[in-house]
C-alpha cells in the first residue's frame, strides 16, 4: 500500500484515470483540471510543474488520486483511511502547504499537522430539477463572442477579488473559455450586467463557474437568471450532471443555488499547514 507521485500525466491517468472518472460528479475538479492540463499543456495553471498521485491498495489497485497544480492547493479525491497519514507525509515531502479535501479527510489530515488552519470551505451542489427564477429580471441571455473579451477578463479578475481566488492568467482563461462558448452574458437595457461560465464537458458532467455580477448591478436578479440560462443550456447540450460549487461564508448563494433546483453533495475544505 503506497502513495506514487509523479509529474507525467500520462502516467497518471494510465494509473488512476478510471478510479477518478469512476465517480465524475465528486472528482470534477480532478477531471476537468486533468484534461486541461492534457490540452493546454503542463503550465496551464501556473508556471511550476504540476504533481500528480495515487493510492495503491493491498489488493493492488487504486483507490484514491490527487493532483498539485502550484501555486493552488493539492485536490484529492477520497482516500481510504490506511492512506491518510502516508498522505500527509507525501504533502510534506513534496512541499504541499494547502490541500482541499472532502471534510471528513480534511479533518484528518488536519490532526496530523498542528496549528494547520482553515482556508476556505465550499459545497459541491448538483442541479436537480432546474426552477427559473420567478419573477424573472428584463434582459436576455446570450453567449459571450470575442468582442466582450476585455470586460470578461476585466470580470474574471474582480471575481478573483471578490473570493480570493487566484485570477491569474485572466486573458487566458478568457480565450480558452470562448473557444467553445464556455461564457454566457445577461444583458439588461442591451448591456451586460452579468455573466456565468461553464467547463467543458468531462465524463458527462459540466461544472458553472465563475458566477459574478458587478457590485451596481446585484440584488436586481440578473446572477440568478444568468445562472439559470446556462444550466438550461448545459442540459439541452447533454450534460448529465450540471455542478457548481458555493463559499459556505457566502449564505446569498447558498440560497440563491438552492432556490434554482441545485442539491448538495459534499462539502469540501481547503486546510493549509504551518
Amino acid at each position: 500500500m503506497t502513495w506514487t507521485f509523479s509529474e507525467d500525466l500520462d502516467t497518471y491517468l494510465n494509473a488512476a484515470g478510471a478510479t477518478v472518472a469512476a465517480r465524475p460528479v465528486e472528482n470534477t475538479v480532478l477531471l476537468t483540471c486533468a484534461a486541461a492540463l492534457r490540452r493546454r499543456g503542463l503550465a496551464a495553471f501556473g508556471g511550476e510543474a504540476p504533481l500528480f498521485g495515487w493510492w495503491r491498495g493491498a489488493d493492488g489497485g487504486v483507490h484514491a488520486a490527487a493532483l498539485w497544480t502550484p501555486p493552488h492547493p493539492l485536490v484529492v479525491s477520497a482516500v481510504p483511511a490506511e492512506a491518510v497519514i502516508p498522505l500527509a507525509r507525501a504533502c510534506e515531502q513534496h512541499g504541499a502547504t494547502a490541500v482541499d479535501a472532502e471534510r471528513r479527510l480534511a479533518s484528518a489530515l488536519a490532526g496530523q499537522w498542528p496549528g494547520c488552519r482553515n482556508v476556505r470551505e465550499h459545497r459541491l451542489y448538483r442541479l436537480g430539477e432546474l426552477i427559473p427564477p420567478s419573477p424573472a429580471p428584463s434582459g436576455r441571455a446570450r453567449t459571450a463572442t470575442g468582442a466582450d473579451r476585455a470586460l470578461l477578463a476585466d470580470w474574471l479578475r474582480a471575481f478573483g477579488r471578490d473570493t480570493g481566488l487566484s485570477a491569474a492568467g485572466a486573458e487566458a482563461s478568457v480565450a480558452e473559455r470562448l473557444s467553445y462558448g464556455g461564457l454566457m452574458l445577461w444583458e439588461h437595457d442591451g448591456a451586460p450586467v452579468s455573466m456565468a461560465g461553464v467547463s467543458r464537458p468531462a465524463e458527462g458532467t459540466v461544472r458553472l463557474a465563475p458566477v459574478y455580477t458587478p457590485p451596481e448591478q446585484r440584488g436586481r436578479g440578473f446572477g440568478a437568471a444568468v445562472t439559470a440560462a446556462l444550466s438550461s443550456s448545459a442540459r439541452a447540450a447533454g450534460a448529465a450532471e450540471v455542478l457548481l460549487f458555493t463559499d459556505l461564508a457566502n449564505p446569498t448563494s447558498n440560497g440563491l443555488y438552492q432556490r434554482l433546483g441545485y442539491r448538495p453533495v459534499t462539502d469540501r475544505v481547503v486546510i493549509e499547514r504551518g
